[in-house]
């Protein structure tokens, strides 16, 4: 696995733009300019990354947080403290699931 890391939001879809072999997103949703719910709804904009899994990662865990993650355009929502166990289950699914469906 090669990881690209950003900062923010704006530099986060630059390096997409950069690296089209990304297949997952790990989203962080609070973020500085430009925060992770408005960075997921500019990446589906974008008809090339409208399949893109991408996995918001909050520090909220309740059920609110989650569904508003999902109406962003996020594949699925991981709360913080990360499970490492998790984060790599939710991985090998959505990189699975986007690899079979291309």
């Amino acid at each position: 696995m090669r990881v690209v890391y950003a900062e923010s939001g704006r530099a986060g879809i630059a390096m997409l733009r950069e690296n089209p072999d990304v297949c997952v997103v790990l989203m962080d949703i609070m973020m500085p300019e430009m925060d992770g719910y408005e960075t997921i709804r500019v990446i589906r904009a974008e008809p090339r990354w409208k399949d893109l899994p991408i996995i918001a990662v909050t520090a909220r865990s309740l059920k609110e947080d989650r569904d508003q993650c999902l109406r962003s355009g996020a594949s699925d929502h991981l709360a913080k403290p990360i499970d490492e166990n998790k984060l790599i289950q939710l991985i090998a699914l959505w990189t699975r699931s986007h690899q079979q469906a291309a």
